[in-house]
């Protein structure tokens, strides 16, 4: 089963893919998509660490989420990545698309395309249960530089993709989720 989690900033869906982790009664394994590059986004991670229960494994993979999922799936085991906007801000920017953009040139890297459909394919295949986490972009103003525009249609493009191949999809709001795709019984 694949599950998909959207929302804001600081809605709760970090939490509620937490809690659906451990109802699932599986072991999990916690992919971690952010790289330290400040002291801020070092506060986060330790943050996010500080909340999760100890005996999970971690993993962290910034780039090649589609074979770190293969490699970690299993029947027993339940697969939590957080989250989907920092691996695709990381694969934007090392795959050089924030250049492009910058330049205002349309968007051509191998490295995003090909590591996005990587995933899209990975998902339906994999065994146990993976729940994604990712941020809701599409509601708010449109961005004022070339490069958020950018990165926001992507983000837009890959929350499509993923929610499709997905068997559950979750939108959180203060706290609250709602249930946008629901697992056929």
């Amino acid at each position: 089963m694949v599950e998909l989690i959207i929302g804001g900033v600081r809605s709760g869906k970090s939490a509620l893919a937490q809690a659906r982790a451990v109802q699932s009664g599986r072991n999990v394994a916690y992919v971690a998509t952010a790289s330290a590059q400040d002291v801020e986004m070092e506060r986060r991670i330790a943050h996010h660490r500080s909340r999760r229960p100890a005996q999970w494994d971690c993993i962290e993979e910034p780039l090649h989420l589609a074979a770190a999922l293969r490699r970690a799936a299993r029947p027993d085991r339940c697969l939590l990545v957080d989250c989907l906007t920092l691996w695709l801000s990381n694969l934007f920017i090392a795959g050089g698309a924030a250049q492009q953009a910058d330049a205002g040139k349309p968007i051509d890297c191998p490295l995003l395309s090909g590591e996005v459909s990587a995933l899209i394919e990975a998902l339906p295949a994999l065994p146990g249960i993976v729940i994604l986490v990712s941020n809701e972009v599409g509601s708010g103003v449109v961005p004022v530089n070339a490069q958020a525009r950018a990165f926001s249609d992507e983000h837009g493009r890959l929350n499509q993709r993923v929610a499709a191949v997905a068997t559950r999809v979750t939108l959180t709001v203060a706290g609250l989720p709602l249930e946008l795709k629901a697992p056929e019984n």
